[in-house]
């Protein structure tokens, strides 16, 4: 008697398990990283602020930048990020920098509030 009321249990659990999303990949896989051809050179922020940009090419592809920041230089290496947009990180010290279309930033890493926004070339 035990045998049937399991049954019909392991039936509805099996069938269940059947309907259930497949896990989704990694955002890598998912989203293709987008390579926009973005300046190098002087960008001026708000509030006077300014970031010098270098970009580093390989085979078309963004891989590096280095920055002078706060009269201090930075290598910041790609990060693949989930929107596919351009994201630099230097973990060491701490520094994102995220490229827009129309714009750049530069992020504290260890708590993403800014350090220099709407940085445009000039």
């Amino acid at each position: 008697m035990f045998r049937r009321s399991l049954a019909p249990l392991i039936a509805a659990t099996l069938a269940l398990s059947a309907c259930e999303t497949p896990p989704k990949p990694p955002p890598a896989a998912r989203n293709a990283q987008l390579e926009m051809k973005l300046a190098s050179g002087n960008y001026r922020c708000e509030q006077g602020l300014r970031v010098q940009v270098e970009r580093e090419t390989r085979n078309q592809v963004n891989y590096r930048i280095n920055i002078v920041w706060n009269s201090s230089n930075y290598r910041l290496e790609r990060d693949y990020s989930y929107s596919g947009l351009p994201r630099f990180e230097d973990k060491a010290n701490g520094l994102v920098w995220i490229d827009l279309p129309w714009k750049g930033m530069l992020l504290d890493g260890t708590n993403g509030k800014p350090l220099a926004n709407e940085c445009r070339a000039a």
